[in-house]
């Protein structure tokens, strides 16, 4: 019971996985309850089982198995994420529960099943049953066919895929089980109800036993079909439609059939023919590549036997192959077409199944122009045999296989035929249109048919009548077209098998849908197509020539008597009223009643048209056009007033009634027809005034109704006669005429005309440069009638219409047939075995395709052929052979369609060449191809999967390159996309490396097209399993290009109905619904959603892959298409689809709509804009190329607004959107419009708040380049605006480089311009003075009176009102005060007359008041929190230093008065100093670096390093700030790259290296910088990340060297004060790293080692305060707590050697520190100078003792006691003092070995200093009269401590000279003199290795002070020679334990006031 209660206590999941079975059991129990007790399907309770439910129903224990099945049922029917478990939970039951001899077990698992069945997840449950097939336990195979059988019987047939089980049914019948077989028995019988009669062929094999049981069983079953009594979650909706009909007592829709093609596997049978037989078919007929070429049997065999054998053999090829056989059709049916010729009945018998049998494997649009070419052919047999297998192809067509595009051009041809004199060829047309027309609707065919009489439409429909379409469907009109639509709508709804078509009206949208929005742009031929069906679908009213007398009749019925009467009067005054008359009662008439016919023909009534009286005439017309506006007005009514109206439209003055007319008749006819018959009268007449009106009249026609159904054709020849007419006015409206067709088709237009004469070319050429840019306008004219109607019908049509208008003008041309040059001579050159003669053959083909320019799809063998020599062995040839199909893409347009199976998937097999070039080439070909096809061809069928199934690299790599580029630009793409996924994964784990990459590149594109769960479910059991599922959803948040995800495996899965309601979409349901604004409203649903998409790091990626050149930089002069192309496939994944289409539509209203939208949004879409701020400025600067005033201003009110918010988020432009938008945004600164002028100025001065102004400066200069004056004018204009606003800092790369390329402008052509160059030179001088004239360099003699005439006029608007600022020339601008933007201004009151000596000293530098700018300052804190802001700091500024510094000399001390620093005397270093190193904290890595080297370059050169004097501690501080940038955030970063940091790291280290190297700069650094600086270095070299890059250990070794040299090359004092506080800091804070501590001792110990050498140069007084406040912090006592004792022994070790090196003297160094008692110093210092001196006397007599120096002058001790204790009394005493003084220094003199220790050592401490002052005071005195070398031998050392320090000693062991003579203390004083050189304190010039010009030469005329150089350099040299000699000795003696320290014992009486100098000099300089 013990071990129950643990468990008991445990959580229910724990106890599920409990190793005990009773705690599972009741897990299972507990775990069943709780799933019946969630009520929330998406509870985050259920996640905690997921991992679980496969030991739940794979338990050992079979009781707790059982309850575990129970829960894993419920978990299962309730659980949301259950989807999840389906393949190893199925797994689990096959295996574990299916063997178990409990039958509840066996039933709860197959519940399972079908439970996971239910919630979507048959796929994954289906596989699992059919591997337990495989089981070798015969229970488990009985129970995965009863359940595969359950749930058939339960699901149906769409829900089970019946392939696969039928494909392993026959193995199971030879089961040696019979339980096994028994259930394979029932499984067969239950497939048998679902599929009939397609189950047999597969089971034919099997036993005959069996079989007769199984038809036995077969036959028992009922005939009605099955139904589905069990739905999925999804198909709850039709699970209620079932219940409701049979509530009804209805019967469920039938099932779909299957068909046993399906079922059956594919054979391979090429090898299984004789291997002879394509040598006994006929010698002539070749195989080729693996394709028999039966086609060239029938169309050329004359054996008709053998043609009709040859047809079957197609039929049973295509009957085969099925879609497969799609490729071949097109080379197929124009032979067979053709071979109708034959009479023989057999033959044609064979034909037609053939030709039937290829239908079914294409559609009727790929074969419409292979028909509609046999159409006119003069053989009878050809066209009834044509029309008849139109017919029959109709009749397995839907509404939707038949769009107006098709059956158009059908209808016109079938037309023909009616008229035909053969009755067999009349009959068939009659068929073909009847069958047409029931399968379409009579209202869709109508329109077509209006030429016919009522004879031939009632045989029509007649016809229609009796046709019977595949499946006995009913049609969508059939003959009655008066009949309900609603009882025809339910039939029409089912009968498409692939397609759930709505009822009539809405299934008539949905069919034009596809044609509305092709791949490609729509096509012209489409549009035409669309708006003709505009103009005849407006119901035109149709009606027979009327008589004479009927037409007078009628008139008579709604005219006056008396107006009839008139109309032919002789009186032209009657005739005028009765033309009054006739009008009023035409105003009046009803539409409805008016007989438009009788009325024109009585207006044609004598006179008619030959009316002489103007008036009557003006009436007359006006009277047509009235009854063309009013009534119905037919055009067997326009063709009696045309001739009329043509013969006036010239008249002077009837010419506007008779064009007012045309335009009437144009609305109420259509514009194409009636352009058609008026052109054509007016050019059979012979009056060039009527031609000329009426080429005019059209012209206008076209602007007000649009392009759409012109007829171009049809006008081409007249157009040309114009052109080539005598008469001027003629061939000007002809060339006008041609401006505006012009607008409508673009350039295809002139190839129409490219034989005219040159001159009459220019013209038309000049005609059509005026159009370039402009967009047609929007017609305002519409056919009458079906305006309103077609807007209801066809929407879509409509947009298609417009889509389309631009495109396919190909269509247009005259295309030539050159299948007859395509000779059997020709291919077998082609074919030919030596390959100079099948080059000759592609020669000859490519000449005959260049010569024929446009050419028909049919281009015979020719494909075959070519195809061959894609595999050619010579690749010379296979490049030839790709440059010919580059060749027919250009010149066969989108006819090429029909050969991309057989000659275009042959393109993709040569992408898998191993030659570079031919791969190029191939690719080249491809997208010369697609261009004109589209992709959907080269995606449907199989052809593409099988291509990549070879396992070459280059072919996968490009191929899959090439589909990541496509696949995103198409809307929708066709299923068999899925066929590729699998050979998608295996490319994931290619050895290859680029082919992995490029599949991983594809991979979302595939995923945006199949939706992620489909692409999930085919990557199986991949290696790279996770790799897919981690890419997959990184993007499957994306959007998809197509209106769903999954729409496209609609036509790949069969049998779901819930695919196939993806296709009909919404709009399927709402018709249902009775709601036909179903698409609208779906439309606005979408429209409602957010525009961009927000894709986190998309713009980054963008970035990377333009730096990477993967994508086009954006920098063009003119878009080309390729960057538009680019940006629709960037915008595609950010911008709502519908908004991109509106952005990229050709229309310009879209434009401003979308740009109205995106102004709504820009507040509410902030982020999302910003995210897709690069996309948004790279699509506004096309529009900056378009000539639309309207939508440039809209463009420009975006931006202003666009920019306003930028600037209130804070946000600054990256340089990639800079540089994408600025220049092209500066094009449109020199606009014409002022308006648009004003509003580019203002996005400009926006511009520069959210990008620094120093980088729009160089955009701005570019600008100044430009052809436009305008241009350069306004771009001076903004150039002085930014100098003014921002300061001469602004200037890039130099100020003198900028003014020397602006002051060029001052002698430019323009007016405007020079006027804006010399007020930006004047803006300069305003900020300068007369530095300008230095900056804008040499001008002509011209331009600078100007220049001086402008600077004098802006003087003395200055003075005279200098607060008035020139507004009125620029507007006002809000700039940012910058602290050196005046930093040379000239002051106002200077006088403008002396211009000219201003300018001829402009070398010379100002003396006078220069102003000095701001002292450079960072706020760290400030910094550190801002990185933003330190990252955006301005481009670098690449400055010439050299001119500069050409002026700077050392200074003359009488000429100079202030600072002595190079910096203030030019004031333009220094600010250019300071920017420059202000650029090295950036936060750009490369902006940083390319400072440091700017820096690096001045330091190097001693010459011009002097002139960073004054900024060191600048510039240091701005290095330790990007020293804590690197460590804190790009160290961080993994985006950056690490060598760039290093490379940053190495420029900084460089720097610092030059820096100290130079001991003068070194010196400046102060203490507080030192202690950061120290700082940084030391955390970076205990920086782990830095180890672990590459040349990581270099680069802290290079560290290492910079710390040493900081330490040696820094002031000493502020050196070890900066390391104190540095210590004392890192011992407070104990977050650092625990070595950081210890280098600071360490590289405290090593100035402590300084210490000997340094010590003179040392300000004690603030060491000593610096030691006092850390012993304040860190007691002695405290100290002693730490972890180590080093800091102790360090202060220790540190203030013994002071003590030991200067003494007592310490004690007076104590000044600084207010209260000593604060700390422990002073007592500290007294006890080491106190032990240190008994120390002195023990080791100096030790040290003489072995030196024996003087041993024979010793005297006994008791002498020098008596001696010295008389000195000494003296001293006592107060007469005596000084003389006792004088005795003592000359007795120490003289015995210099005299121990003073005994006498001292008893007296106070201030006797003790008094005695030691003396003797100090004494030795200076005599120091300075003596100036005379001792003699040699006489150094010693001086024993008493307190002496010790007389003489500063700056560590020097022993000052003897290479010639025995001591160092005179005038060294010293030579020291103190070149520092007071350097200080201007002296008159001596100073003088470097380098010569100079003293700067007096720049202040002066006068000539530089001689300098005594001589005298300066030996006294360096002799101080050189002293510090070598010191070195030297140093080393020798450095290793002795006895060493002491020595001085020089001559006397240096002034050398104490020289130190004090020296110490004061170096304070004052601190």
């Amino acid at each position: 019971m013990g071990d129950d209660s643990e468990w008991m206590k445990l959580p229910i999941d724990q106890k599920c996985e409990h190793k005990v079975w009773k705690a599972r059991l009741n897990g299972y129990e507990e775990a069943l309850k709780l799933f019946q007790r969630i009520e929330d399907e998406k509870s985050p309770e259920w996640g905690k089982y997921l991992g679980l439910m496969k030991r739940f129903v794979t338990d050992s224990n079979a009781v707790a198995q059982l309850k575990g099945l129970e829960a894993a049922l419920a978990f299962v029917e309730n659980a949301h994420v259950a989807g999840k478990t389906t393949g190893e939970v199925v797994s689990g039951v096959v295996t574990k529960v299916f063997n178990q001899p409990k039958a509840r077990a066996k039933e709860l698992g197959a519940d399972i099943c079908l439970m996971y069945i239910e919630i979507e997840k048959a796929e994954v449950v289906q596989d699992e049953l059919l591997k337990g097939l495989d089981n070798k336990n015969p229970k488990i195979v009985v129970a995965c066919i009863e359940t595969l059988r359950k749930a058939l019987s339960e699901f149906g047939s769409k829900i089970v895929t019946l392939k696969p089980v039928v494909k392993i049914l026959p193995k199971q019948f030879e089961s040696r089980e019979k339980a096994v077989r028994d259930e394979a028995k029932l499984l067969a019988v239950e497939i048998y109800k679902w599929i009939r009669d397609a189950l047999r062929p597969p089971l034919q094999n099997i036993n005959s036993v069996q079989l007769k049981e199984l038809e036995e069983e077969w036959v028992k079953l009922p005939s009605s079909p099955p139904k589905q009594t069990r739905f999925l979650r999804s198909q709850q909706d039709l699970k209620a439609k079932f219940e409701q009909q049979q509530a009804q007592g209805g019967e469920p829709s039938d099932v779909a059939a299957v068909d046993p093609y399906e079922l059956l596997e594919a054979v391979e049978i090429l090898s299984k023919m004789p291997k002879d037989f394509y040598e006994k078919i006929v010698k002539s007929y070749r195989e080729h590549t693996g394709d028999i070429f039966m086609f060239q049997v029938v169309g050329k065999d004359a054996n008709v036997m053998l043609v009709s054998m040859a047809a079957k053999c197609l039929a049973g090829l295509a009957t085969g192959l099925r879609k497969k056989f799609g490729t071949y059709a097109g080379q197929v049916v124009p032979t067979i077409l053709e071979k109708f010729k034959e009479k023989k009945p057999q033959v044609v018998q064979a034909l037609q199944e053939a030709i039937d049998a290829i239908f079914l494997t294409t559609t009727l649009s790929n074969l419409s122009e292979d028909i509609l070419s046999v159409m006119d052919n003069k053989n009878p047999s050809i066209k009834q045999q044509a029309s008849l297998f139109l017919a029959r192809s109709m009749r397995h067509c839907t509404q939707a296989a038949l769009p107006k595009s098709v059956l158009k051009p059908f209808c016109a041809a079938l037309i023909k035929q009616v008229n035909d004199s053969a009755p067999e060829v009349r009959d068939a047309a009659f068929e073909a249109l009847g069958t047409a027309m029931k399968v379409v609707g009579e209202k869709a065919v109508n329109p077509f048919l209006t030429d016919l009489d009522k004879l031939k439409l009632d045989k029509i429909k007649e016809s229609a009548d009796k046709v019977e379409l595949a499946g006995g469907k009913k049609g969508a009109g059939g003959g009655g077209g008066d009949k309900k639509p609603a009882a025809k709508a339910p039939p029409s709804a089912e009968a498409p098998p692939k397609s759930s078509a709505p009822p009539r009206k809405t299934q008539s949208a949905a069919a034009s849908k596809p044609s509305a929005g092709p791949s490609k742009k729509g096509k012209l031929s489409s549009a035409a197509g669309g708006k003709a069906k505009k103009t005849s679908e407006s119901k035109d009213f149709t009606e027979s020539e009327l008589s004479v007398e009927v037409c007078e009749d009628l008139a008579a019925g709604v005219l006056p008597a008396s107006c009839l009467q008139q109309l032919d009067s002789a009186n032209w005054k009657e005739r005028l009223a009765s033309m009054e008359e006739f009008q009023r009662a035409v105003e009046t008439m009803d539409k409805a009643a008016m007989p438009c016919q009788a009325l024109v023909r009585m207006l044609a009534k004598k006179p008619g048209w030959k009316e002489t009286n103007f008036q009557v005439m003006q009436m007359k017309l006006h009277i047509v056009a009235l009854i063309a506006q009013r009534g119905q007005f037919s055009k067997t009514s326009a063709s009696v007033v045309l001739d009329g109206l043509v013969d006036k439209v010239g008249d002077v003055k009837c010419g506007g009634n008779a064009k007012e007319g045309l335009t009437a008749i144009g609305e109420a006819c259509s514009l194409p027809w009636t352009a058609e018959q008026v052109v054509s009268m007016a050019f059979a007449q012979k009056n060039p005034k009527n031609q000329a009106e009426t080429l005019n009249w059209l012209a206008n026609a076209m602007k007000e109704f649009g392009f759409a159904g012109i007829n171009v054709k049809g006008f081409i020849n007249n157009v040309k006669t114009a052109l080539g007419a005598t008469n001027p006015a003629v061939r000007t409206a002809a060339i006008t005429l041609l401006g505006v067709m012009y607008l409508y088709m673009g350039a295809p237009l002139r190839m129409f005309f490219e034989d005219e004469k040159p001159a009459l070319l220019s013209q038309i050429d000049a005609e059509f440069e005026k159009m370039q840019g402009q967009s047609p306008p929007a017609p305002i004219r519409f056919t009458r009638k079906s305006a309103t109607e077609e807007e209801a019908d066809d929407g879509e049509e409509q947009e298609e219409d417009e889509g389309g208008r631009g495109q396919d003008i190909m269509d247009l041309l005259p295309r030539t047939d050159i299948s007859d040059k395509i000779t059997s001579d020709l291919v077998s050159k082609i074919e030919d075995k030596n390959w100079k003669i099948r080059k000759e053959g592609l020669d000859e083909a490519a000449a005959i395709i260049s010569d024929a320019k446009f050419i028909t799809p049919n281009i015979g063998e020719l494909p075959l052929a070519l195809k061959g020599r894609l595999g050619d062995s010579n690749k010379i040839l296979v490049q030839q052979t790709l440059t010919i199909l580059q060749q027919l893409a250009t010149a066969m347009g989108s006819g090429l369609k029909q050969h991309v199976k057989a000659l275009g998937i042959p393109i993709i097999t040569v992408l898998g060449d191993s030659k570079v070039n031919v791969r190029t080439a191939a690719m080249t070909t491809l997208q010369a191809w697609v261009e004109q096809t589209g992709m959907k061809e080269w995606l449907e069928g199989e052809d593409l999967s099988e291509e990549l199934r070879r396992e070459n690299p280059f072919l996968r790599q490009e191929v899959l390159g090439w589909l990541a580029e496509k696949l995103p630009t198409l809307r929708t793409v066709p299923g068999d996309l899925m066929l590729c996924v699998p050979l998608l994964y295996t490319c994931l784990e290619d050895r290859n490396g680029d082919v992995r990459k490029k599949a991983q590149d594809a991979l979302p594109t595939f995923m945006m097209h199949l939706g992620y769960d489909k692409m999930t479910k085919a990557t199986g059991k991949l290696k790279v399993l996770n790799i897919v599922l981690s890419l997959t959803k990184r993007h499957c948040q994306r959007p998809t290009t197509g209106s769903d995800a999954s729409q496209p495996a609609s036509d790949e899965v069969e049998g779901k109905p819930e695919a196939k309601k993806v296709r009909g979409g919404a709009a399927a349901k709402k018709v249902s619904a009775k709601k036909p604004a179903a698409k609208n409203l779906k439309d606005e649903e979408d429209r409602s959603g957010p525009i961009f998409i927000l894709t986190p790091n998309a713009k980054e990626q963008r970035i990377k892959e333009e730096k990477q050149l993967k994508i086009l930089k954006w920098n063009f002069m003119t878009p080309r298409d390729e960057y538009v192309e680019q940006l629709k496939t960037q915008m595609s994944t950010c911008f709502a689809k519908w908004l991109q289409d509106e952005l990229f539509h050709f229309d310009f209203q879209r434009h401003v709509k979308a740009i109205g939208v995106m102004i709504e949004r820009l507040e509410s879409e902030r982020e999302a804009t910003i995210g897709c701020l690069d996309l948004i400025l790279k699509w506004f600067t096309l529009r900056f190329f378009d000539t639309n005033t309207t939508v440039l201003m809209k463009v420009l009110e975006y931006l202003k607004l666009l920019f306003a918010m930028l600037n209130r988020e804070n946000y600054h432009l990256t340089e990639y959107e800079a540089n994408s938008f600025a220049p092209y945004l500066i094009l449109k600164v020199g606009e014409s419009k002022d308006g648009v002028r004003k509003d580019v100025r203002a996005i400009l001065t926006m511009l520069c708040k959210v990008y620094p102004a120093s980088k729009v400066f160089p955009f701005l200069m570019d600008g100044t380049k430009s052809k436009n004056s305008k241009q350069r004018a306004e771009c001076l204009e903004e150039l002085g605006c930014l100098i003014e606003g921002y300061g001469m800092n602004v200037c890039q790369p130099t100020p003198a480089k900028s003014l020397k390329e602006i002051a060029v402008h001052i002698g430019d052509r323009d007016t405007s311009v020079r006027n804006a160059a010399l007020n930006t030179v004047v803006a300069v001088y305003n900020v300068c003075g007369d530095q300008v004239y230095k900056l804008i360099g040499n001008l002509s003699e011209k331009d600078m009176s100007m220049l001086e005439e402008r600077i004098k006029r802006s003087a003395k608007k200055a003075a005279a009102a200098p607060a008035k600022q020139s507004a009125t020339e620029r507007p006002q601008r809000e700039h940012p005060a910058n602290p050196n933007a005046t930093f040379l201004r000239k002051p106002a009151q200077e006088d403008p007359n002396k211009l000219n000596q201003a300018r001829q000293n402009a070398q010379l530098s100002e003396s006078s008041h220069p102003s000095i700018p701001k002292e450079f300052q960072l706020d760290l804190d400030m910094i550190e929190m801002d990185q933003s802001r330190v990252c955006e700091l301005p481009d670098l500024v690449q400055h010439k230093l050299d001119e500069l510094l050409e002026p700077i000399m050392i200074p003359e001390p009488k000429m100079r008065s202030v600072s002595p620093h190079f910096d203030d005397l030019h004031n333009s270093t220094a600010s250019t100093i300071n920017f420059v190193i202000s650029q090295v904290a950036s936060g750009d890595i490369n902006t940083s670096i390319q400072a440091l080297a700017q820096i690096d370059e001045v330091l190097r050169q001693e010459d011009k390093a002097e002139v960073m004097s004054g900024h060191i501690d600048q510039f240091l501080i701005a290095t330790f700030m990007q020293l804590r940038l690197i460590y804190s955030t790009h160290m961080a970063d993994d985006r950056l790259d690490k060598k760039d940091i290093i490379k940053l790291y190495s420029c900084i280290i460089g720097n610092m290296l030059s820096l100290f190297s130079m001991e003068s700069l070194a010196r400046e650094a102060s203490m507080g910088v030192l202690k950061d600086l120290m700082h940084g270095l030391i955390t970076l070299m205990l920086d782990g990340r830095v180890e672990d890059i590459e040349d990581g250990q270099q680069l802290i070794r290079s560290v290492n060297l910079l710390v040493i040299r900081v330490l040696e090359k820094s002031d000493q004092t502020n050196m070890i004060s900066a390391l104190l506080v540095l210590l004392q800091d890192s011992l407070v804070t104990t977050a650092g790293p625990p070595m950081f501590s210890e280098l600071v001792m360490k590289c405290l110990w090593r100035m402590i080692r300084f210490l000997p050498e340094t010590i003179n140069s040392i300000n004690l007084d603030r060491i000593l305060l610096d030691v006092h406040n850390f012993m304040k912090v860190f007691p002695k006592e405290k100290l002693k707590q730490l972890k180590s004792d080093v800091p102790h022994r360090t202060l220790k070790t540190l203030l013994h050697t002071l003590c030991k090196l200067t003494g007592a003297k310490i004690l007076d160094h104590l000044s600084m520190i207010e209260n000593r008692n604060e700390s422990e110093l002073e007592a500290h210092l007294r006890r080491v100078v106190k032990h240190s001196g008994n120390l002195s006397g023990f080791k100096s007599d030790r040290g003489n003792e072995k030196t024996g120096l003087r041993t024979e002058d010793r005297m006994s001790k008791a002498k020098v006691s008596d001696i010295l204790s008389e000195i000494f009394k003296k001293i006592g005493s107060k007469e005596n003092t000084k003389e006792g003084l004088t005795e003592l220094y000359e007795y120490k003199q003289k015995y210099t070995d005299a121990d003073l220790e005994p006498f001292l050592k008893n007296t106070s401490q201030f006797f003790q200093s008094y005695v030691e002052r003396g003797l100090r005071m004494i030795e200076s005195e005599r120091e300075g009269k003596a100036r005379i070398q001792t003699s040699a031998g006489t150094t010693g050392s001086l024993t008493c401590v307190c002496l010790s320090a007389v003489i500063p000693q700056h560590g020097v062991d022993s000052s003897l000279s290479s010639n025995n003579e001591e160092l005179k203390p005038a060294v010293y004083y030579e020291r103190l003199k070149i520092l007071r050189q350097r200080q201007g304190l002296e008159n001596t010039s100073r003088e470097e290795p380098q010569q100079r010009p003293p700067i007096s030469s720049l202040l002066s005329s006068k000539p530089s002070v001689a300098s005594s150089t001589d005298m300066l350099h030996s006294k360096l040299s002799q101080l050189k020679e002293s510090r070598e000699l010191y070195q030297q000795e140093h080393n020798a003696h450095s290793h002795s334990p006895t060493h002491a320290h020595t001085r020089s014992s001559s006397p240096a009486a002034n050398l104490d006031d020289l130190k004090k100098r020296l110490e004061r000099i170096k304070s004052n300089r601190q």
